[in-house]
């Protein structure tokens, strides 16, 4: 059985090789994925200015149920649409050192369906 600190410090490696090999900036920005057991959330950032763009989450979307393949194809729709609204078309995406697979795969196609590019 792996316990919980071994399983935060394995994700925080994957996430840390992720991180090494893409960046957002301002042209074409980093959409990062934080999924917990209860709730996903989605940002847009700029590395090179350090700023969030965009934001959404299944806590902002008031979602009676957070933790699940519905809300994660909601939140991805919901951010594509608020990036659109910025003039934010092709994005990066960092799936968090998270499998891409399940909620981070419904999330990232959500947003395609949308018209976000990456």
């Amino acid at each position: 059985m792996i316990n919980k600190k071994s399983r935060s410090v394995a994700r925080a490696k994957r996430h840390a090789r992720v991180r090494a090999k893409i960046s957002g900036t301002s042209t074409c920005p980093r959409l990062s994925v934080f999924r917990s057991n209860a709730n996903i959330s989605a940002q847009i950032i700029d590395d090179t200015n350090g700023t969030t763009l965009v934001s959404s989450s299944s806590t902002n979307l008031k979602l009676e149920n957070g933790s699940n393949i519905d809300a994660a194809s909601k939140v991805g729709a919901d951010i594509a649409k608020k990036a659109l609204a910025s003039n934010i078309t092709t994005v990066v995406f960092d799936r968090g050192g998270y499998v891409y697979h399940g909620r981070v795969k419904a999330l990232a196609e959500a947003a395609r369906a949308e018209g976000l590019k990456f």
